[in-house]
């Protein structure tokens, strides 16, 4: 079943998405300041292409305060509007009943691109 979600997904915006995601990371790693934001949205993009089969999951230890500066920096530099599309996609994919599936992982989506460091993607 999340063979056929994930082949669905990506015909119906998940691989335009991802494309969206890995030319952002290309943009900032460009500059030696956005790399560690482009690594993110890598991780994101590939988060894209399957979301189905993926799942992202806080780390236990890490380096604390630097990931919740990095996480708010991501927040005003342009995660505040992922998060928002993702939010309506997941709200306009909850109108229609066929669409729940989807909408859930936009909202799984939302809450990774709200704070993407300090998270790793993980297959399950």
């Amino acid at each position: 079943m999340k063979l056929i979600g994930n082949i669905l997904w990506l015909i119906f915006g998940g691989f335009f998405t991802a494309i969206g995601y890995f030319t952002g990371g290309v943009a900032m790693a460009i500059t030696i300041i956005g790399l560690p934001f482009a690594l993110q949205s890598f991780k994101l993009g590939i988060m894209m292409l399957a979301p189905f089969n993926q799942e992202a999951i806080k780390r236990e230890t890490g380096s604390g305060c630097l990931w919740s500066i990095m996480n708010v920096i991501w927040f005003f530099v342009g995660g505040f509007w992922i998060v928002l599309t993702h939010f309506i996609f997941g709200v306009l994919f909850y109108i229609t009943i066929i669409g729940i599936p989807f909408g859930n992982q936009h909202f799984k989506l939302m809450s990774t691109a709200l704070s993407p460091f300090g998270r790793d993607i993980v297959a399950r």
